[in-house]
């Protein structure tokens, strides 16, 4: 478990201008993480665009990384929905020689009751041959997975190992750290709000502002694990704009604005999801100029 403590980065699906995958960019964003203090890779979450992905592309994803990174970096694959029997069968079906963990996001649109998600996760479970990390994102699923569900799931699967929690709510996140098992992961899936949830008892965050600043970022996050509130405040004020911007249009695209900024990969985005305005483009350019990073 100790692999997915500190910053996880939810890689994008950087693009050609054709939106074809762009796999020279994808491993400049590897190697940036790598070389910049990131502790894991996720790939195939909500910020790699993965309902707009192929099943054939995201394969072509994961054997990309993976051969990237060489084992350099702890890996987790993104594998969830709101059909439980295709979630399972795409479990069964997965090679995960070269993966570390599953993150599986609770079912969206469906909006099952709180019995339906522990039904649905114990299904995964059950199946799971790597740790898994459930992930809760009611702005998206427009169904909020209770910490009681969560910590319920917690106690009966030891293979269920941590919640990505990105609710934006720092009363679940306190509730979920006051009463969660001594070694289950709470990591915060909020790049606002992770460093209070780190000085508060959590294990980290899987982040999106994360990859295009991953030095600052995941020394942000190891000074809150550590309690070293002051210094990690220096850093968290100061990324405070950045991000703020990323997420005032939409996820992925104001980070991808960040990186081709920082000239890492193209702004393109795939349908219904556009590239960020020319205004915001203008204020991360600004904002990354006050950082030092222009």
């Amino acid at each position: 478990m100790t692999k997915f403590i500190g910053t996880g980065v939810a890689l994008i699906t950087p693009f050609n201008a054709d939106l074809s995958v762009d796999f020279d960019a994808l491993e400049r964003l590897v190697e940036h993480n790598i070389a910049n203090g990131t502790e894991y890779l996720v790939i195939s979450g909500t910020t790699g665009e993965s309902v707009t992905v192929t099943a054939e592309e995201k394969k072509q994803l994961v054997s990309f990384i993976t051969e990237v990174n060489k084992g350099r970096l702890p890996i987790v694959l993104g594998i969830g929905g709101n059909n439980t029997a295709n979630v399972v069968n795409e479990i069964k079906s997965t090679d995960f020689s070269a993966i570390d963990g599953i993150l599986s996001v609770s079912p969206y649109y469906s909006k099952p009751t709180q019995e339906g998600i522990y039904q649905h996760f114990k299904a995964i479970a059950e199946v799971a041959p790597k740790p898994v990390i459930l992930y809760n994102v009611p702005g998206r699923t427009s169904s909020n997975m209770l910490p009681e569900t969560t910590l319920r799931l917690a106690k009966d699967f030891d293979n269920i190992i941590a919640v990505k929690e990105a609710g934006n709510n720092v009363h679940q996140y306190l509730e979920l750290l006051r009463t969660k098992p001594k070694d289950f992961l709470i990591l915060s899936g909020d790049d606002d709000l992770a460093l209070g949830v780190a000085l508060a008892g959590g294990s980290g965050v899987i982040s999106v502002i994360g990859q295009a600043l991953p030095k600052e970022f995941s020394e942000m996050i190891r000074l809150g694990i550590a309690g070293k509130a002051k210094k990690a405040y220096d850093i968290h004020f100061k990324l405070m704009p950045i991000i703020g911007l990323i997420f005032s249009e939409n996820n992925p695209a104001g980070v991808k604005a960040v990186l081709n900024a920082l000239n890492i990969s193209k702004s393109y985005v795939r349908l219904p999801l556009v590239e960020a305005t020319n205004y915001l483009n203008k204020e991360i350019a600004d904002a990354l100029k006050t950082l030092g990073k222009s």
